[in-house]
């Protein structure tokens, strides 16, 4: 069974990745609202057309404000506030304003937390996204292959994508990025899904390499996916990516 997130700001929820994390989710809470179907999402799949419903800028704000207060009066101010929810939080129109707010309001109310984004890294090519990104703590930027027709199986982008032209706009970030990639397995309408073989692999650490992100966070499947028959990548072959990315002098994080 996937699951939407019912309001704007949801949680807070131990995440496998980031600690005690605050969602902010920008998107409508009746619908996945993204530029990409991945057929891995907890959220199901994204329906075409939907008419963009965004929350406004006030209310995120309002609400965050409110949340976190509370949650600093009860002396447990969250580790991360991470920008995600049901869908690609950088279409919002006011990404970048909402960004700065959110940033104002940590550094007034809990300024040891960080502020995340999980982002499938298609609307890179807009600059004010690419300034938005850089001034957060964790820009996280997905990468689930080096391969166009990988990733035309596995996230199913809705709009024209490169991995070439998208690599291209991951490196002016200088360093200053964490690239996500989701393995697994299984098949889908007929075809096999593999990112985890060792021609993905190694296509796939040549432009990590490029890249050059301060870190890297390597997962699989953990909740129910919209497309039935996935599977898991183990542990080990996790691990053992990871290795390979420390080996390039980079880090790497492992959740199985």
């Amino acid at each position: 069974m996937t699951i939407l997130y019912d309001n704007i700001i949801f949680g807070p929820i131990h995440s496998r990745r980031l600690g005690l994390s605050l969602g902010v989710n920008l998107l409508p809470l009746d619908c996945k609202l993204c530029s990409f179907n991945c057929i891995y999402c907890e959220c199901g799949w994204t329906l075409g057309g939907m008419r963009p419903r965004f929350h406004s800028k006030g209310d995120v704000l309002a609400m965050l404000e409110r949340k976190l207060g509370e949650m600093v009066a009860y002396d447990t101010p969250p580790d991360v506030i991470t920008f995600a929810g049901n869908g690609e939080p950088t279409m919002h129109p006011d990404f970048e304003e909402i960004v700065d707010g959110v940033i104002a309001l940590r550094n007034r109310l809990c300024p040891e937390a960080k502020v995340s984004v999980l982002t499938n890294a298609t609307m890179l090519g807009r600059e004010s996204v690419r300034r938005a990104l850089m001034k957060v703590d964790n820009p996280i930027l997905k990468l689930d292959s080096a391969f166009d027709k990988t990733v035309q199986l596995i996230d199913k982008p809705l709009g024209n994508y490169s991995v070439a032209e998208v690599v291209e706009q991951m490196k002016l970030f200088e360093g200053n990025c964490i690239v996500q990639t989701m393995f697994l397995r299984g098949e889908f309408e007929g075809q096999r899904v593999d990112n985890a073989t060792p021609e993905e692999i190694e296509a796939w650490l040549k432009l990590v390499e490029q890249i050059g992100p301060r870190s890297v966070m390597v997962y699989t499947i953990d909740r129910d996916t919209p497309a039935p028959n996935l599977e898991k990548v183990s542990v080990e072959e996790l691990r053992a990516i990871a290795d390979r990315v420390k080996a390039l002098g980079i880090e790497c994080s492992v959740a199985g």
